[in-house]
């Protein structure tokens, strides 16, 4: 079980200008959670100027609060982005997240995770208790111990196909030989078929998606720390050739790698 949130900046695109607008930080949620909840997500901002982030989204669940000084904090669930996010933050404000692990929001839900795939939903609205209260207010620890209240109060349901989902997603995460899903299912004993279904009903999303994700925030965080041999990193990374890359990429983000590169010098 992880000791401290990921540092990577996998999904975000530019995140030194990030960092340079506003207070970004993860934080571990409570020991009994750290199955199903990648981390908890803490942002700060007081902006002269409106600030646009992007983001090229996790195969993953968020619940997020978000507030502004002068209005009402929201909470939404946001479900898997099959698209580029895009958000623009202004004046005096902070957002509190939870990023469930692949698979982890199900336990909580109980209901199919594809239903929420490319969808934002009020909270209140997929019937799980939100007591009164802001979750964005205080200090960071009193802001996770909030979380770790809420999670709890949503009594997860022990659910060992669930935990397999989870641990077959973060071998994909992890583990950079995994490029076919047949392979991959092949690899576990189980049919393509099983293998969509079990992703569809958990992650929200099927594996072929989630093996493409990966690799290709891998591909952009490899740009972030500098323009690498495209041609290679294609190889390295399972793409049939650097075309293949750059058009994904390009579809994805928007940019072709070379330009997003560029835009970070």
């Amino acid at each position: 079980m992880r000791q401290r949130p990921r540092g990577d900046d996998r999904g975000i695109l530019d995140p030194g200008r990030l960092r340079r607008q506003v207070r970004f930080r993860r934080r571990l949620p409570a020991a009994a959670l750290r199955p199903y909840v990648e981390h908890y997500w803490l942002i700060d901002w007081a902006l002269t100027e409106p600030h646009e982030q992007r983001l090229v989204p996790h195969p993953a669940v968020n619940v997020v609060f978000h507030g502004n000084d002068d209005a009402p904090e929201t909470a939404e669930v946001s479900g898997v982005a099959t698209q580029l996010f895009s958000i623009t933050l202004h004046g005096v404000g902070r957002a509190t997240g939870v990023q469930f692990r692949p698979g982890g929001f199900r336990p909580f839900w109980r209901r199919p995770v594809a239903e929420l795939t490319g969808r934002r939903r009020p909270l209140a609205a997929l019937g799980l208790p939100v007591p009164p209260g802001r979750r964005g207010a205080g200090t960071d620890d009193e802001r996770c111990r909030r979380l770790d209240d809420l999670l709890a109060g949503w009594s997860p349901a022990p659910d060992p196909v669930a935990a397999e989902v989870i641990t077959l997603a973060e071998e994909i995460r992890t583990d950079r030989d995994v490029l076919r899903v047949d392979d991959f299912a092949r690899r576990h004993g189980v049919s393509t078929r099983q293998l969509q279904r079990l992703f569809l009903d958990h992650v929200g999303i099927g594996p072929k998606w989630v093996i493409r994700r990966y690799r290709l925030q891998e591909a952009i965080e490899r740009a972030t720390a500098g323009p690498p041999d495209w041609a290679a990193l294609a190889a390295d990374l399972g793409y049939a050739d650097q075309a293949h890359l750059a058009r994904e990429f390009r579809a994805v983000t928007g940019v072709s790698p070379a330009a997003y590169a560029r835009s970070l010098a």
